[in-house]
Parts: C-alpha cells; sequence; structure tokens
C-alpha cells in the first residue's frame, strides 16, 4: 500500500502563521521532511514518534540536494507512510515545490498542496511595508534574485521590470543586490527610490534597513544584513517608518528553551509573544516505560485511599494506559485524596475528568509532604505514580509515616541528540531555560568538552530542584523561578532582563 505526501507551506518563520491545515498535518505525519528555514518552530507540533528529515540548505551546507529530497519522499511513501514535506514559505512560490510535485507524479504517488503564507508580502508587512497602498502603489510583482546558476544569463530583465511601475519585491537577492539596483536604474527607476531590506522576517530576528536604490546596497553591507532577506523597492518602503509595530520586553534576546519537544510549544510562544527569538533545543523526549508494572498497579487502582502524580506527563500516560485497558477518569476511586504536584498537572487532571483535592503552595515533593501534614497517613495505601529516576524524598517521608506506597513508574526522561549547529546558536544565546534536572544533565552531557567554567548565556531555572542540578555541575543560576511554573520561570527571566 502506497503513502501519501503532502507539500505544506511552513509559512515565512512566525510559528503562528502557519495554516490550520498545515498543523493538522504534522500532528498525524509519520515522516516529516522539513527545511531549514521557516520550520524549526513548528516540529513542535509532531508527534513523538514521527521521523524528522532535516533537508535544509545553506550556503555551503547542503544536508539534501533537490534530487535526493525528491527520493526520499518516494521511498517513504511507497513504504507506506504518509510524510509530510515542509517548505518554508509557500510551497510553490520559488520553493521547487512544483519539481517535487512532478517527481512524485511521475513515480505515482499521491500528493496534496497545501499553501503557505509567503515571505513575500508577510515579511514586508511585519516591518510595516504595505507591498499596495492606496494612492502609491497599485500593483506589485515578486521576482527571484537568486536564478539557476547553471544558465548563463539571467531570465529577469530588470530595465523592463523598471518601467513596469508599482512596487518590486525581491526574494533570495542579497548577494545580486548591487547590481540589481544599477539595472533598476537604468531601466528608469529614480536613484532616490525608497527600498527597504527586512532580514529574518517575521521572527524575533527581525531587523530591517532603509535607503535608496543609490545607497541601499552599500548601506546593508555596513549593517551586516545579508540572507534571508526580502527586498522591497517603490515608495511603499518609506512606509515602513512609519507603520512598524513589532515590540516587546524580549526583543532582540534570543532564548532556549530545553524541554522536550512535545512540551515545548507553550514556553516557546509565550517567549515569542514577549519578543524573544526562540530556540527550541530539546535535550530530552519523554518516553513511556513497558506497560508491566503500570498495569499491575491499574488492575488494582480502587484500593488506593491516595494517588499522588507529579507531572502532566505522569497524568498523560497514566491515563493512556487506563485507555488501553478500556477505561477512563471513572476507574479513579471517588473515595481516593487525589494530590497534583502543581498547577499544570492539576489542569491536566482537570481536562482528563479529575479534581485535584491537594494542591501544594510549593511544587516540589516537600512541598506536598508539608500540604499532607494533618493528614492521618498511617496504614493509607497511597499510589505515587512519577518518573524513573526521580528524587526518593516523597515516597521516603510517606513511608516515614506510616503510610503503604506503591511507587509505579510511569515514563523516562531519555536524551535527544542534538544537532551540532543548533547546539552552537545555543551557547551564543542571551539566556537558557531549564524546567527539570533531566534536561540539565543531558545539556551538560552533550556539550564538546564537558560543563564549561562559565556559559555565554545566562541561565534561568523553574525551581530549586533544578537550580541545584545546575549548580552541581559547575555552573551559575542568573534567576530562578519564585513560583515553580513556566509563569514563574518566565517572571525570572523577564526580572533578569530587566537588570541586564
Amino acid at each position: 500500500m502506497r503513502g501519501r505526501v503532502y507539500l505544506v507551506g511552513a509559512g515565512p518563520g512566525d510559528p503562528g502563521l502557519l495554516t490550520v491545515r498545515g498543523r493538522e498535518l504534522l500532528e498525524v505525519a509519520e515522516v516529516v521532511i522539513h527545511d531549514r528555514l521557516g520550520t524549526g518552530g513548528l516540529l513542535g507540533h509532531c508527534s513523538a514518534g514521527a521521523i524528522l528529515v532535516n533537508a535544509g540548505k545553506a550556503p555551503g551546507d547542503v544536508a539534501m540536494t533537490q534530487e535526493q529530497i525528491n527520493a526520499a519522499l518516494i521511498e517513504y511513501a511507497t513504504a507506506g507512510r504518509m510524510v509530510v514535506r515542509l517548505k518554508g514559505g509557500d510551497p510553490f512560490v520559488f520553493g521547487r515545490g512544483g519539481e517535487e510535485a512532478e517527481a512524485l507524479l511521475a513515480a505515482g504517488i499521491d500528493y496534496e498542496v497545501v499553501p503557505g503564507i509567503t515571505s513575500a508580502i508577510a515579511a514586508p508587512a511585519y516591518a510595516g511595508v504595505p507591498v499596495t497602498h492606496r494612492g502609491v502603489a497599485t500593483a506589485f510583482t515578486v521576482v527571484t534574485g537568486h536564478e539557476d546558476p547553471t544558465k548563463p544569463d539571467t531570465q529577469t530583465d530588470w530595465r523592463s521590470l523598471a518601467k513596469a511601475g508599482g512596487t518590486i519585491v525581491v526574494l533570495m537577492g542579497m548577494g545580486r543586490l548591487a547590481r540589481i539596483a544599477a539595472e533598476l536604474r537604468a531601466g528608469g527607476r529614480p536613484a532616490d527610490q525608497p527600498v527597504a531590506v527586512v532580514q529574518w522576517g517575521t521572527t524575533t530576528r527581525q531587523r530591517s534597513l532603509h535607503g535608496t536604490l543609490a545607497d541601499i546596497a552599500e548601506k546593508a553591507d555596513e549593517a551586516g544584513i545579508g540572507s534571508p532577506a526580502v527586498v522591497v523597492i517603490g515608495d511603499v518602503a518609506a512606509k515602513g517608518q512609519e507603520l512598524a509595530w513589532l515590540t516587546g520586553p524580549l526583543r532582540g534576546r534570543r532564548v532556549v528553551v530545553t524541554r522536550a519537544r512535545a512540551q515545548a510549544r507553550d514556553l516557546s510562544s509565550e517567549l515569542r509573544r514577549l519578543g524573544a527569538e526562540v530556540v527550541e533545543l530539546p535535550t530530552i523526549r519523554i518516553a513511556p516505560l513497558p506497560a508491566p508494572d503500570i498495569a499491575e498497579a491499574l488492575g488494582v487502582i480502587r484500593r488506593y485511599s491516595m494517588i499522588v502524580l507529579t507531572s502532566v506527563n505522569g497524568v498523560d500516560v497514566l491515563f493512556d494506559a487506563l485507555a488501553d485497558r478500556g477505561e477512563d477518569a471513572r476507574a479513579i476511586p471517588a473515595s481516593a485524596t487525589i494530590v497534583a504536584i502543581g498547577p499544570a498537572t492539576e489542569s491536566r487532571l482537570r481536562d482528563r475528568g479529575i479534581r485535584a483535592d491537594v494542591v501544594p503552595e510549593r511544587f516540589v515533593a516537600e512541598g506536598i509532604l508539608e500540604a499532607l501534614a494533618s493528614i492521618d497517613l498511617d496504614a493509607a495505601r497511597i499510589l505515587v505514580a512519577r518518573a524513573r529516576g526521580s528524587r526518593p524524598d516523597l515516597v521516603d517521608g510517606l513511608r516515614a509515616r506510616g503510610a503503604e506506597v506503591t511507587e509505579v513508574h510511569l515514563y523516562e526522561a531519555v536524551p535527544e541528540p542534538v544537532p551540532p549547529l543548533e547546539l552552537e546558536r545555543a551557547l551564543t544565546a542571551d539566556y537558557l531555560t531549564f524546567t527539570a534536572s533531566s534536561t540539565v544533565r543531558h545539556f551538560v552531557e552533550q556539550l564538546p568538552d564537558g560543563a564549561p567554567e562559565e556559559l555565554s548565556p545566562r541561565v534561568i531555572t523553574i525551581g530549586p530542584i533544578t537550580s541545584e542540578a545546575v549548580r552541581e555541575r559547575g555552573l551559575r543560576v542568573a534567576g530562578e523561578a519564585t513560583e515553580h511554573t513556566i509563569s514563574g520561570l518566565l517572571d525570572a527571566l523577564l526580572s533578569d532582563a530587566g537588570r541586564a
């Protein structure tokens, strides 16, 4: 049975600009073959079991040739896989999507095209430049500045294009900007015509440069602005200095998120809303453990007088295991006291139809013991469902008070290999965020020379246990969340950024 390929436009870089259809396909894809630009913030939508294939291209660094990409699409689809080809921008706007569609058609592979928002419109818009504006420009032309290098002559008649009027939007043209500007001037465009260059458009790394056809190439060289960038030529380009709207307290800051990819979305989205450039660098992934121990505990779940859950992951794995047995929240005894370690776990339980009876003020094991201090636990039957490798303090503390404790390991955090180029970006960031001791441990283990004496990024942690793991590895903590939640971590980061 043959699979199907979906050519999905990822949009211009802002993860929020992915279409609903694109997100739906990423969530169920078995294989995702993705570009380098505009896709990094979207991979968190993929399922934990999806095969992720980097097909990115950069000057001097080509992960896969176009022929190899075509062959991979055909190979995975022929094997019966559901494949998403995730392409920056729109697949059919200078994205070589047409070539991939032709290859699939020739191989007899079913495919579907899911358009994306092109950077030709989105990047100028994020810089406050409307490509059309009443009384200024009634039309626009989109053209590539990077043509087939095997052809001896240019396909673009820049001098004729200059006479066409309206706005000209040039993609992939930074390497030839001086020549393009000269040709447009030779075609009749005035030397003082406004030009805007938008680099890394729609992302938190975005920066803009304004000039004229006479000086834009020199200004771009002086400012160090290169690819990827969109060049807007025409009177509308001057509007960007009036209508620029991107702001945020973390604007210009690069922040690394080390959470598991499936969990990173909320933190990453909030950081982007605050203006940060987010580097998702998952150092762990959540792996459910084999079922026998879980099944044994669930088989007698009604005998427990208290059930303690210490993470959102624990809630998900526990209820997935119940579903595998054909059961749901009704299997949890109504008489049992339900303990959630914090508001996120409490919220996830609520989503599953269970109300937590106890949520401690401190979202750590010691906080749970404090919250239960007034409850007689002698001979109480307690199920503690949590991750393998958790600290023993909670179970030891409950047993010390006479409770009969069954500890079930639902999952474990296993290392996620980090691509060297992404690790290099992380080490030059402004901030590293850690939400668990395991993320600290696996991050440091992947550093080429182990923990350095001093990291360039400032380290922000979710709480004291995670901070302790950072210090144990010889690193300094710049900020620690007072409330041990994602909101608390963000508050700590913003507070530190305000002082820096």
